[in-house]
């Protein structure tokens, strides 16, 4: 509630500002371009001494409140019934503190109950104390503002330097996100292959985190039956799958339908890539994967599973025809009309077109595309958690149970288990050659994209 009102605050604060350095840096304006800024501007440069410090001021208290909030408990009288021992005493005070903030929560110690109330008077006090504080600073740095709208102020150079920052700290912030990815999976998995050695978790062919114990971990930890299931239905079953029919359906979109089942068709099939993945792992499990159960019991196989590759592997195709489908639209679209006309003038057919000047022209389009598609396809998860199964096989059979990297990811960061062990530890070595193969997928894709723009725009 605090919260709310202090940012309800500093906008009405901000709003007042801006509408009275407007005023004001309208009554300086002469008509005579006398202004070195609009006014609008000037409205804009208060704004921004307003909202800015403010929030850093909220937030700067933010950080200090706590450590006031902890200090005025401890000095309150019941705070002496407290435990000695340091952990059953934060434990006490943080139960207090939920208490404080959902007065309907059951305590489960009595202590907790009585500090709940000198907890919320703390949190009420010094939310009020920083309520005044951010409101102090902000009228502060609105009015200094104020008095720097002068005729000569460049008032519009600062608020384009502020916006361009604020640009830049965006920019920045997907990048240093990036970085502590990458710098995360790389310290666990560095805790991981001091354990385990690099080579055995990369060449090694059985996967049993469960019955690893001793010296002989790597034994334990080889993931090639991981990248195998993972290639297997990422990235041979689903683009079978994904490749023919992305394909055809974009060269029916671009040359042979009509501009109205164009129009209605297209947008059809790119919902299929707004279809979240949870309601395809449900269609594979529950209508595709007893299919082809079926299917190999009359091929003559003994007790086969309903969890499969293929099963997974086609739903997943079917789920990713988007990304080929709308990257090859685009590569047939833009290969220039000359081409295709040049070679109907010819003589060739439409067919033949296609096949001899069109698809050969676009290629590195659709290159780029499938290499897309690959990318997404190894990273799914819950197609192949509900559909494929649990098991590390190394099998080309298609009917067979399999398991991916990124299954083995999240059974491995789930459950309880230590966190500092070599199977937990395991799952960020797994995600971290996920990361580096999905990157170099990208780099590949986007090499192409590249080649190809530059020979048709």
């Amino acid at each position: 509630m605090i919260l709310t009102g202090v940012l309800l605050a500093v906008l009405g604060l901000g709003f007042v500002g801006w509408f009275a350095a407007r005023g004001r840096a309208r009554l300086l304006h002469t008509g005579r371009g006398s202004l070195h800024s609009m006014p609008s501007y000037h409205g804009w440069h208060v704004v921004l001494w307003i909202v800015i410090p403010a929030l850093l001021a909220w937030a700067a208290w933010s950080a200090i409140m706590p450590g006031l909030v902890d200090g005025a408990v401890m000095a309150d009288p019941a705070a002496a019934q407290l435990p000695a021992d340091a952990m059953s005493r934060a434990a006490v005070v943080s139960e207090a503190k939920a208490i404080a903030q959902n007065p309907d929560q059951a305590a489960f110690n009595p202590l907790a109950q009585t500090l709940a109330e000198p907890v919320r008077a703390a949190h009420q006090r010094f939310g009020l104390i920083g309520a005044l504080l951010v409101v102090i600073v902000a009228l502060a740095g609105g009015g200094w503002a104020f008095t720097k709208v002068r005729a000569n102020y460049p008032a519009r150079t600062r608020v384009e330097r502020a916006v361009m920052g604020v640009l830049l700290l965006a920019s920045l912030m997907a990048i240093l996100t990036t970085f502590g990815i990458v710098a995360s999976l790389v310290f666990e998995a560095g805790m991981f292959f001091k354990d385990v050695s690099p080579i055995d978790f990369l060449l090694g062919t059985h996967w049993s985190p469960g019955s690893a114990r001793g010296d002989n971990l790597g034994e334990s930890f080889g993931a090639v039956p991981l990248f195998w299931g993972t290639i297997y239905i990422g990235a041979i079953i689903a683009m079978v799958v994904a490749i023919p029919l992305g394909l055809m359906s974009a060269v029916y979109l671009t040359q042979y339908a009509t501009p109205t089942i164009r129009k209605w068709l297209k947008p059809v099939l790119e919902i299929l890539a707004g279809i979240p993945t949870v309601v395809y792992g449900y269609f594979a499990a529950l209508t595709v994967a007893p299919i082809f159960r079926d299917f190999a019991a009359s091929l003559g196989m003994a007790n086969p599973s309903t969890e499969s590759a293929l099963a997974a592997g086609v739903v997943m195709g079917v789920m990713i025809i988007p990304f080929v489908s709308s990257m090859a639209d685009d590569a047939l679209a833009a290969v220039p009309r000359a081409m295709s006309d040049g070679s109907l003038a010819l003589g060739a057919t439409k067919s033949e077109t296609i096949k001899k000047v069109l698809l050969p022209a676009a290629l590195p389009g659709i290159v780029a595309g499938v290499m897309l598609a690959i990318s997404r396809a190894i990273g799914e998860t819950m197609i192949v958690v509900m559909a494929a199964g649990a098991a590390a096989n190394l099998s080309a059979n298609p009917f067979a149970s399999m398991t991916t990297v990124t299954y083995q990811i999240v059974q491995m960061l789930t459950g309880d288990q230590e966190f500092n062990s070599p199977k937990t530890l395991s799952a960020f070595a797994l995600g971290l050659v996920l990361f580096i193969v999905t990157l170099v997928l990208n780099i590949i894709a986007l090499r192409v994209v590249k080649r190809f723009r530059e020979a048709y725009e």
